[in-house]
């Protein structure tokens, strides 16, 4: 299967998983029960997964935004070119947003946006008040699925021969795919927390890849791409983002 076909695969399971997901999502709770004032004006910098756009986490930014949180993409389109770039623009929105809301900032990935947002973390971590991964492989980011990996060797292929704004080979052996391994396990600042939340169901990421030790790992019952859609992420995240915007609140009220 050609690149580009592997990538629509991807996305008809994604069609496919939210018919069936998001209507449970809207029905339950965890998605009705609004509060505004819950995230206090926190800042979140969503990053979409490998193949996915912002559009992928549309549900994500609502829910959040319902709920007092100031959610904004991270601006890596659909997250396919070089590691290094990528990082270097979600590092850069998080500046932008930690600037625009005042203060440090939730970084929320999902899938190779998890491994982005980690070590954009690392570099910065003055300016993340939490840190949630969702299917992230950040103990191998060569794990993933056989065909997901063949459509990234594909696209890297594409880039030597001109091809602008895809994967790198470097990006897959090499110096650069060795520093971005080196800082993806580079272990967290002990005082950011970090949320690695994984599935035993997941059919992209082999779930003992998500076991990030420096993070909180919690497990769902969820497929790969539906995690965005699954109330019982939504569970998880609530206390844990609102525990992050009181203490930024807290910090505000004796600043």
């Amino acid at each position: 299967m050609t690149p580009a076909g592997q990538l629509r695969s991807l996305a008809r399971e994604h069609v496919a998983v939210a018919a069936l997901t998001i209507p449970r999502l809207l029905r339950h709770r965890v998605w009705r029960d609004a509060n505004p004032h819950e995230g206090a004006g926190l800042g979140v910098v969503l990053v979409p997964g490998f193949g996915a756009s912002d559009l992928s986490l549309t549900f994500t930014t609502t829910w959040l935004r319902d709920r007092g949180y100031v959610p904004t993409g991270a601006g890596t389109g659909f997250t396919v070119g070089c590691t290094s770039e990528l990082v270097d623009r979600v590092e850069q929105r998080l500046v932008e947003h930690a600037e625009a809301t005042g203060g440090p900032v939730v970084l929320l990935g999902q899938s190779r946006g998890g491994g982005l947002a980690r070590v954009a973390a690392t570099r910065r971590p003055d300016l993340v008040s939490g840190l949630v991964m969702m299917g992230s492989p950040v103990l191998d980011p060569m794990g993933a699925h056989p065909q997901v990996l063949l459509a990234a060797r594909a696209l890297a292929q594409l880039s030597r021969v001109g091809v602008p704004g895809l994967m790198d080979p470097e990006c897959l052996a090499g110096d650069c795919f060795e520093d971005n391994v080196q800082a993806a396990a580079a272990p967290l600042p002990p005082e950011l927390p970090a949320v690695s939340i994984y599935s035993r169901s997941d059919g992209i990421v082999p779930w003992q890849l998500c076991q990030d030790p420096s993070a909180e790992c919690v497990e769902v019952h969820s497929t790969h791409t539906g995690m965005a859609l699954d109330p019982d992420v939504y569970q998880i995240l609530r206390p844990r983002l609102a525990e992050w915007a009181a203490q930024r609140y807290d910090l505000r009220a004796t600043g």
